[in-house]
């Protein structure tokens, strides 16, 4: 058990110093996977950046281990760690828009939902993830795949800005002008590099979208699946959608007998001419029977949330990640073997489309490599009943083999887990010599290591 005495931090910052003892801090500590339970030596909620900077400086000068929290999703559960003192980023929300010149600045705690509740006034938004409750900061600097990003790319690579307190306690603006190394970096090269305080954002005309979900009976998913990898290989940018493997979620336009049994989903939406949006969505209609569908115009934060519901804090969740450069008949066969054993309805492979946009930048123009992918698929398992565990740990890694001969060397570091570390080198292929030098210079000590960590060079 840590002894160090945080009376000196408390006295250095204007947001709260949670320990050990104090009421809170079962609460303070936990994080989104209820499979992680850590016992950090003290939880800041930080106010503002200076007290980013006493708690980089106080952890620094202790010798703890320092844990960063966003929005708290990382599937490792890498906003905690034993003994370490934890940033936490809960109470810094805010998300400031300019509406004239399309940017959108937004402090390190917002969630998606936040960030899409300010830009939706404008009719403007950007790439952010399929799943609300997610952290902005986390997503982004993982890479950043969601809905939009065919269209617009990934949510790193609208990333104007990053204001960063680093492992010296420096308080330094990266951008494409200003330490411009440290932004290429942060563009998909994780929490490796400090301590992220706000991000400013390229913001799109998006508003009012004309949105799909549409659910197959699992003995059509072959059929589904191939005409989504035809589909996809011609559909305009505007069309962002991925296929997914579920058991049926109780929703209203889903009959009762399909709850709880495997099912396949076409989950997206068109960002093109309103008009045209029945017309886009007609062939997944017509592409087999469906159990259940809602097709129609929504707000685009309306669907960015659609299913934060089925993933309350303290599910207990473990993850694999992968990228496919085709979707060819072998993936396509370990996803029909898997996927129709999906273990609990809060389970979601997704297979992500991640062309267009994405394929424009280069593979070293940003620390996010994989611009040769096209798709990125997902295996989130999710379940309550910790007597489950070992079962579902094993499908996830059963299922993440069977995907492995088709797939690429390198993985999505936003959906790995904690027994992935060995991947980093493989994840980050020509960029992760670059990235180590980076390291070298920002961060030569490792302070920042609670995460998909890169060693310095």
């Amino acid at each position: 058990m840590d002894g160090t005495d945080f009376e000196s931090l408390r006295g250095q910052v204007r947001g709260q110093v949670i320990t050990r003892g104090d009421a809170d801090y079962d609460e303070a500590r936990a994080v989104q996977n209820g499979m992680i339970d850590k016992r950090p030596a003290a939880v800041v909620r930080v106010s503002q950046v200076a007290d980013v900077i006493a708690s980089v400086n106080f952890a620094r000068d202790n010798g703890l281990a320092l844990a960063v929290r966003g929005g708290g999703h990382s599937g490792p559960g890498f906003g905690t760690a034993d003994d370490a003192l934890v940033i936490d980023f809960a109470r810094t929300r805010g998300v400031r828009v300019d509406p004239a010149a399309k940017t959108a600045r937004t402090e390190a705690g917002a969630t998606w939902a936040d960030f899409n509740h300010a830009t939706h006034a404008f009719g403007l938004a950007t790439t952010g993830g399929v799943v609300g409750s997610t952290g902005v900061s986390g997503l982004t600097l993982g890479g950043g795949i969601g809905y939009l990003d065919r269209k617009y790319g990934l949510s790193c690579d609208n990333l104007l800005s990053a204001d960063v307190v680093t492992a010296e306690g420096k308080f330094v603006t990266a951008s494409e002008t200003e330490n411009d190394d440290l932004f290429w970096a942060l563009r998909g090269g994780g929490g490796n590099f400090g301590v992220v305080t706000s991000l400013e954002f390229r913001v799109h005309p998006v508003d009012m979208v004309h949105a799909g979900i549409i659910i197959f009976p699992a003995e059509h998913a072959e059929t589904v699946a191939k005409f989504y990898r035809e589909h996809m290989a011609s559909a305009p940018e505007e069309f962002g959608a991925f296929l997914a493997f579920h058991q049926g979620p109780p929703v209203p336009f889903l009959p009762e007998q399909w709850h709880g049994k495997p099912v396949c989903i076409v989950v997206g939406m068109w960002t093109g001419d309103p008009a045209e949006g029945p017309a886009r969505w007609q062939p997944f209609l017509d592409a087999a029977p469906v159990a259940g569908s809602m097709v129609g115009p929504m707000p685009y934060p309306a669907l960015n949330s659609a299913f934060d519901g089925m993933y309350p804090k303290g599910l207990l969740a473990y993850w694999k990640a992968a990228f496919l450069t085709e979707l060819n008949d072998g993936a396509i066969e370990a996803h029909l073997e898997y996927g129709r054993r999906v273990p609990s309805v809060q389970t979601a492979v997704h297979i992500y489309p991640i062309d267009g946009a994405v394929h424009r930048v280069g593979v070293t123009d940003t620390a996010f490599p994989n611009r040769n992918a096209k798709f990125s698929p997902v295996i989130a398992c999710h379940w309550e009943d910790p007597a489950d565990s070992e079962a579902n740990i094993a499908w996830v890694r059963d299922y993440a083999a069977a995907l492995q001969p088709f797939s690429e060397t390198a993985g999505y570091i936003n959906f790995m887990d904690g027994d992935d570390l060995g991947r980093v080198p493989d994840n980050y292929g020509p960029n992760y010599a670059r990235l180590r030098e980076v390291k070298a210079k920002y961060d030569p000590q490792n302070l920042f290591h609670v995460n998909q960590n890169i060693a310095p060079a």
